[in-house]
């Protein structure tokens, strides 16, 4: 028998997620969604060149729409959590069913009969819903993290079933030394230059209550990170774009590069964001970050329809541990940090269709911000020396940066006027 989940955006329905039984899914908007001019956007990925909702189309095998499948975590976290729930890891919609109750944004899956997965359904192999043990929140991404709440004492805990919280909880890496430190540093110096930024600190692994007790707590401290897709009364919606891309989440390097990104952010989101995608590209590039991939990139709907860049999030120094790295996506055809000249970046703006004068300027702007407030780094990262200088040597590596350093130029404040010559 076909199993169906109600998506939910805001508490409205938009449409249902059908399981046919074979393990093809298909999703179709609800009716009275389709034809409101006044609906909320669930994906840009959804629309036509026109603003018309385009057709759902039957999936793949096993798979569920992109949009659906970018809701769910990835790698470690979702055997993690699939193993909890006792659900095949390779199936989406079983996934999307447990989990749906707390996924990224302002969307649910809850089930159209108000049932919950159970043995005889095929699904998992017990009753989930019953079970303390089971953590149903999904944070998409592949580093082990969890849902957490903000006691009133101030401490973190880790609520029942895991769902509900306003913060996450990132987890130290047993592979790589000192990850919540580097992120929670890059993250600092990224608020110190202007672009907005959760908030954020580090935090005792040992003293977060309610942890799995599987959860090894001796690896040093945790980032706690506030979500910016929930409020104290409601939740927001958001969307990475690797969803408005309309891809896999195995897809998130591939077929979009960044000036892809940056014509679409002029055309879609504007100016401003324009601005503020080319001042974060320069900074992940600055601090060696190879890992701001489609989805380290996302969209906010603040007022439900209307979407603009989300603050920053996942700025770490990847080439701290990963020195010949390159960038996640190409850039004018280059993925090599020593490839990135202000030559490459008229041509990254022509390529886009947007005036060079607005990207150069923000450019070098960032470049000269971030030269300025970097020797203060040391006084508020709790990051060793030896990375702070593999950081530095990197930088001055670029050659967007070696121009400013070598010849002392320090840019003038934006003119808006002057920056629209193409």
């Amino acid at each position: 028998m076909p199993e169906t989940l109600d998506i939910l955006l805001h508490d409205r329905l938009v449409g249902t997620v059908t399981n046919l039984g074979d393990d093809r899914n298909v999703f179709l908007f609800d009716s009275a969604y389709a034809e409101d001019r006044e609906r909320l956007t669930l994906s840009l990925s959804f629309f036509d060149e026109n603003r018309n909702l385009s057709e759902p189309t039957k999936t793949p095998h096993v798979r569920l729409l992109p949009f659906f499948a970018n809701l769910l975590p990835e790698g470690h976290l979702r055997q993690y959590l699939a193993d909890r729930g006792k659900v095949n890891p390779n199936r989406d919609f079983p996934l999307l069913w447990l989990l749906g109750e707390d996924l990224p944004g302002a969307v649910t899956a809850v089930h159209g009969e108000g049932r919950k997965p159970r043995e005889d359904s095929g699904w998992p192999t017990r009753a989930i819903e019953e079970d303390p043990d089971v953590l149903k929140f999904s944070l998409a991404g592949v580093q082990l993290k969890f849902s957490a709440i903000r006691e009133s004492s101030g401490g973190l805990t880790i609520p029942a079933h895991g769902r509900n919280g306003q913060w996450i909880v990132k987890m130290p890496s047993p592979i790589y030394d000192g990850v919540p430190e580097n992120e929670f540093a890059m993250m600092t110096f990224a608020a110190k230059l202007g672009i907005e930024v959760p908030e954020l600190e580090l935090v005792d692994s040992s003293s977060i209550a309610n942890m799995p007790a599987e959860i090894r707590l001796d690896l040093g401290p945790a980032l706690a990170v506030k979500r910016f897709d929930r409020t104290e009364i409601a939740r927001v919606h958001v969307e990475d774009f690797n969803q408005i891309y309309n891809q896999y989440p195995a897809s998130k390097y591939d077929n979009v590069s960044y000036g892809n990104m940056l014509r679409d952010i002029w055309r879609i989101l504007g100016e401003r964001d324009a601005r503020e995608f080319v001042r974060r590209l320069v900074f992940s590039i600055g601090i060696g970050n190879s890992d701001m991939h489609l989805k380290n990139w996302c969209v906010i709907y603040r007022d439900g329809k209307t979407p603009a860049l989300a603050p920053a999030y996942d700025f770490l120094s990847t080439i701290v541990y990963l020195e010949d790295d390159k960038l996640a996506l190409s850039m004018s055809r280059t993925k090599r940090w020593g490839d990135i000249t202000y030559d490459l970046l008229e041509r990254f703006a022509r390529k886009a269709e947007v005036p060079r004068g607005i990207v150069l300027a923000s450019a070098r702007q960032m470049v000269s911000d971030m030269r300025d407030a970097w020797p203060q780094m040391s006084d508020v990262a709790r990051l060793p020396a030896a990375a702070l200088g593999k950081i530095e040597r990197h930088m001055d590596s670029i050659p967007i940066f070696t121009e400013l350093k070598m010849y002392g130029l320090t840019p003038t404040r934006s003119n808006p006027a002057r920056d629209q010559i193409g």
